[in-house]
């Protein structure tokens, strides 16, 4: 699959990750700065959190990585926070 294609899917897909204390995706809230997805399918996400050190990070983590991992041609999803 075309890599622009797939970086494509994976942000539709990460418009289904909810912040659970804000009930609002994370495209739309802004949190996610870069995503790239290489040759070989495997995804690197920046993002950000709504604030440092958030309760619910391992939470969105998870969820990031079950949306973006069940995209077609996506093998491997590293999440990297940044601020």
């Amino acid at each position: 699959m075309e890599k622009e294609a797939l970086t494509s899917q994976v942000l539709d897909a990460l418009e289904d990750v909810i912040d659970p204390e804000l009930g609002i995706d994370i495209i739309n809230l802004g949190l996610i700065y870069d995503v790239d997805v290489d040759d070989a399918g495997n995804c690197q996400i920046n993002m950000t959190l709504t604030t440092p050190g958030c309760p619910l990070s391992d939470i969105l983590d998870r969820d990031i990585k079950e949306h973006t991992g069940a995209v077609e041609g996506v093998n491997q999803v590293t999440v990297n926070l940044v601020w």
